[in-house]
């Protein structure tokens, strides 16, 4: 019996033991397992987060694909017209004027060559006929009959552009794969206060004119304060200026209001009767400037059905040298706000000074503009507009006040040599038939002479 009990107890701790042994086996087993899960699940959290940074740069990375490509086919679609570029001023100051010595197709001394407004989706650009203000009350017209003579010349040289005047030209040009040329005037000092001048490059060409530039015209005020001549007295647009106006109304030439002054510009608004453009502004809510147009103007200037081209140029839409393409993008978000997106155009103003933002440093860079708008949720149907159904919309509804005015004669409005202050200016007619006025009493007593004198010769 107790040997049957000690086996018993031998058998019991046995059991015991081997119950100990087989528990910490499950226990590592467990705690294997437990490792294991754990890489596992490390190296899945690994993959998954993995995968979802490679997924995220792979969205962004099409996203970004997608907005570009949605750019660039939208201007394939609707091809951009372009209100102002100096493109002839860079000509002038590095050529002369000889293009025998320069190809525009790829040209060093610019922001703008034919292979670049290619690559920006550039159907029509308005090239600026401009001569610096100096030359004011001197040579004005022959230096702007030079810059209207290079732009004809570079225009017909070159078998990817062409001089266009018309709507149903430029239409035609777009059909024929061409860069449409049209012909600005910037600064009515070009036409030395003479409207036979302004009718004289009308017929070379010329469909539009800005009325001031940096400086005012003896009947219209700038937006700049640089030349201290003609300083308007509350008198911003005069009797001559409103006449400039209205020939150019009936003529069929754009008004151009960048850089004159509100003033200038209210009163113009107020005058025209065909819509008017700004060519190349931006707007003062975003940026202060004079150069700039005020809110209160935009609301002017949908009432009139004109159109705003926005500027690049840094100083007028970041207001430093430093702007970058979210800077213009605001302007363009700004002014489609206020008046809507169907009063707004481009006016790059390239050439015409040396600070553009980043991403748009030249003429081939438009689509980056494109896209920055599209990635704000601009419209197609906006964008469209924007690119060149605005334009064509003025230029248009211009073309038919032109009709409806037909039948009035050339105007044959004289400026007073009081208004123009210019000593040197001639003016050819003979000084003993200055008027009829002056005539009248002479005549009489001639004639009263004469009768006299034929009556004592009957008596006698």
């Amino acid at each position: 019996m107790l040997e049957l009990n000690k086996k018993s107890k031998v058998k019991g701790r046995w059991n015991l033991t081997e119950l100990f042994k087989r528990s910490t086996v499950d226990e590592s087993r467990d705690d294997q397992q437990d490792m294991c899960s754990r890489e596992l699940l490390s190296a899945s959290l690994w993959y998954l987060s993995l995968r979802a940074l490679v997924l995220f740069c792979l969205c962004h990375f099409i996203s970004g694909y997608s907005e570009v490509d949605r750019a660039n086919e939208l201007m394939s679609k609707y091809p951009l017209i372009d209100g102002h570029n100096d493109l002839p001023l860079q000509l002038r100051i590095h050529y002369n004027n000889s293009l025998s010595l320069t190809n525009l197709s790829q040209l060093e001394h610019a922001s703008t060559s034919i292979s670049r407004l290619q690559a920006g989706h550039v159907q029509a650009q308005m090239f600026a006929a401009y001569v610096m203000c100096g030359a004011q009350q001197k040579d004005a017209v022959r230096l702007t009959l030079e810059q209207i003579d290079v732009i004809r010349r570079m225009c017909t040289e070159y078998q990817d552009l062409v001089l266009v005047t018309s709507t149903r030209e430029l239409r035609e040009a777009e059909m024929r794969h061409k860069i449409a040329c049209l012909i600005s005037v910037e600064g009515g000092h070009s036409i030395d206060s003479s409207l036979p001048a302004l009718r004289m490059f009308y017929q070379l060409g010329v469909r539009s004119m800005s009325l001031t530039h940096t400086c005012n015209t003896p009947w219209a005020e700038s937006s700049s304060k640089l030349y201290n001549v003609f300083q308007r007295q509350g008198n911003s647009l005069t009797g001559f200026g409103k006449a400039v106006v209205e020939e150019m109304n009936r003529l069929g030439m754009m008004v151009d209001l960048s850089h004159t002054s509100w003033a200038t510009a209210w009163a113009v608004l107020n005058h025209s009767r065909a819509p008017v453009i700004f060519s190349h502004s931006s707007s003062y809510f975003i940026c202060k400037t004079s150069r700039n147009v005020p809110d209160e103007l935009l609301h002017e200037l949908k009432k009139n059905k004109g159109l705003i081209m926005v500027n690049f140029y840094s100083p007028f839409t970041s207001c430093n040298h430093e702007g970058n393409v979210s800077h213009v993008a605001d302007h363009f978000d700004h002014v489609k706000k206020v008046i809507g997106a169907e009063f707004i155009g481009i006016g790059g103003d390239y050439d015409g000074g040396k600070s553009f933002p980043k991403g748009l440093e030249d003429v081939s860079k438009y689509p980056a503009i494109i896209q920055e708008l599209l990635r704000r949720n601009w419209t197609e149907d906006e964008l469209a507009d924007v690119l060149r159904r605005n334009f064509l919309r003025v230029f248009e509804e211009v073309e038919k006040v032109r009709d409806w005015l037909s039948h009035l004669r050339p105007s044959e409005a004289h400026i007073s040599l009081e208004e123009v202050q210019n000593p040197c200016r001639l003016v050819l007619k003979h000084p003993d038939l200055s008027s009829t006025a002056e005539r009248k009493p002479f005549n009489r007593l001639v004639l009263t002479t004469i009768l006299l004198l034929s009556l004592l010769f009957w008596i006698d």
